[in-house]
């Protein structure tokens, strides 16, 4: 049995937050129902690589769930989610704030007809301030939430080459829904949950990313950051690894290895002080000597010196590496549109199992008739529905 069995879960999304969100309640055993608008649906659904109309985005953020068209513009397919709303234990979207209440959808009128319901609603920026009815992307959340100030500052600042907020929200959503349902647990009392990208995004940065901005007082003492130290590449004769020598011991260790023993007596370089003082220096001179040797080489000298290393994987090698074999991380299933792809499994194990994939990725308004029946909207009154334009 997953974890999430019996709970039903029903999503108003577009791209990533809630969606993602929602499929990781779907991987741990919740029903989702993902409601999507009758004309083209989640956007998602038609963004970068695609087979069949379906893109590989919208396969990896929406497996596990049902899909049905309603028209939430027309009063008839609000009345629709209305009828629905008792059997559902979890709302969530990702609307702009008041989207929702001018469609008859807001947490006050749902959760009045449920009053055990969690209603989730998840914007870019919050519901109050200058950007509250902003559009927000993932780029524009790591530039409002520092980001992009972590990686470097003014002209070196960068972007996190991934949707990063999106997918820390989405996280953060689900501790969220999953708290909230062991209050009710507890209490017998439904929740509304807000929650922002920019605040998830802040959140997520601040511990490492804003250690220079965390302590107020006169009297701290600055000192060179892990993060700075540690996250870099190490060009090789034929490459490049990565190095975490996070302290004096490891980093001894390490010079050990490659024959640069003597700098450990150098008075720039002999103690983690004066090193980190003339780091720029001292990994010039470190630079030249790893370049004597191949990539294969430094991997094994730093091993044998048991200093954490990596070579930096290509994507083939990541999905081939004997550890994600060992770790059952990876399958391969059947989509019925799709064919054959690749899914990544839910990370956590429950009693030491892994939670096996749920079903792929629906097509658009895939489950509409049969998941109205489960909800007992007669058949006919789904024909009715249907011909006028309510649901398809």
């Amino acid at each position: 049995m997953k974890p999430l069995e019996g709970i039903t879960v029903m999503e108003f999304s577009t791209m990533i937050t809630a969606s993602f969100a929602a499929m990781m309640m779907a991987e741990q055993g919740a029903r989702v129902i993902k409601v999507e608008p009758i004309d083209v649906g989640d956007p998602m659904r038609y963004i970068g690589t695609n087979k069949a109309g379906i893109a590989a985005l919208f396969a990896n953020c929406n497996r596990g769930k049902r899909s049905i068209r309603v028209n939430i513009k027309e009063e008839s397919g609000q009345a629709l989610i209305h009828e629905m709303i008792p059997q559902v234990d979890i709302f969530i979207h990702n609307f702009r704030p008041g989207v929702m209440d001018k469609l008859n959808l807001g947490s006050n009128k749902l959760r009045n007809i449920n009053p055990n319901l969690i209603y989730t609603a998840i914007s870019g920026f919050g519901k109050e301030g200058p950007l509250g009815r902003a559009p927000a992307y993932d780029p524009i959340i790591q530039a409002h939430a520092g980001l992009t100030a972590t990686q470097g500052e003014g002209e070196e600042s960068a972007f996190f080459r991934t949707l990063i907020c999106d997918k820390i929200t989405a996280y953060t959503a689900c501790q969220a829904v999953t708290c909230a349902l062991y209050f009710r647990e507890k209490s017998g009392e439904g929740q509304h949950i807000d929650l922002s990208m920019l605040d998830a995004g802040l959140f997520f940065i601040f511990p490492d990313g804003f250690q220079n901005h965390t302590l107020l007082d006169d009297d701290v003492m600055p000192e060179p950051l892990l993060i700075d130290l540690l996250y870099e590449l190490t060009l090789t004769k034929d490459g490049a690894v990565t190095i975490s020598a996070g302290n004096q011991d490891m980093m001894m260790r390490s010079l050990i290895a490659i024959g640069m023993e003597p700098l450990l007596a150098d008075e720039r370089f002999n103690s983690f002080e004066k090193l980190v003082a003339n780091l720029d220096e001292f990994k010039a001179l470190v630079s030249v000597a790893y370049l004597e040797y191949t990539t294969d080489e430094v991997i094994e000298r730093l091993k044998k010196a048991d200093v954490p290393c990596a070579r930096c994987l290509s994507k083939d090698e990541v999905l081939e590496q004997d550890q994600v074999v060992a770790n059952d991380t990876v399958e391969v299933i059947d989509h019925p549109l799709m064919g054959k792809m690749r899914v990544v499994k839910s990370p956590a194990r429950f009693g030491g199992e892994r939670l096996s994939p749920s079903r792929p990725s629906p097509d658009h308004g895939e489950h509409t008739r049969e998941v109205l029946a489960e909800f007992l909207v007669p058949e006919d009154r789904i024909d009715q529905l249907a011909e006028h334009g309510v649901v398809s």
